[in-house]
């Protein structure tokens, strides 16, 4: 089905396609339920991490004690989002703040062993995880998927700079 909407104040007609048959909605919907896929995941494997706290553990993981700023930016939060979940996953002793020695202002994220223990308890249910989530698919399917998913990524970075499209991925 395709709707005309009367695009005041040009007075001109723009066309729109259904957005059911655009990525846009199948890319949220996708992201969304893998969320919960995963929330789930820790849920049942009696792991306290929620899918925002893995995100932390993964990028601190790779390269530890990264500034606060540059962790909002690498996972794509605002510094208030960021500041409330690092706040939580101090409570849960799987994060420390510590001041950088050159600016005291600046503050460094590490993980702690409790962080480091669920990092490595997690990993292998979510290797197990990703591959019944790609049941079905060959590699040739998750290549080309990867590769659409890399042109999208292309192209909102050169629509927009902003939205965390400027950072690469993997």
């Amino acid at each position: 089905m395709i709707v005309y909407f009367l695009h005041l104040p040009f007075i001109k007609f723009v066309e729109f396609v259904e957005l059911k048959n655009t990525l846009g909605p199948w890319l949220g919907k996708t992201s969304k339920m893998i969320g919960c896929l995963i929330n789930d995941t820790f849920l049942d494997n009696g792991i306290d991490l929620t899918r925002e706290q893995w995100v932390i553990l993964i990028k601190l993981h790779d390269k530890d004690g990264l500034m606060q700023n540059e962790l909002a930016f690498v996972t794509e939060r605002d510094k208030t989002s960021l500041t409330r979940l690092i706040n939580t996953m101090e409570r849960k002793d799987l994060v420390r703040r510590k001041r950088a020695n050159i600016d005291k202002r600046v503050k460094l994220i590490y993980l702690t062993d409790k962080g480091k223990s669920n990092y490595k308890n997690a990993m292998p249910i979510m290797k197990k995880t990703i591959q019944k989530l790609q049941a079905g698919l060959d590699q040739n399917e998750i290549k080309n998927t990867i590769h659409t998913l890399q042109k999208l990524q292309k192209n909102l970075f050169n629509l927009s700079a902003q939205c965390g499209a400027n950072q690469p991925f993997p």
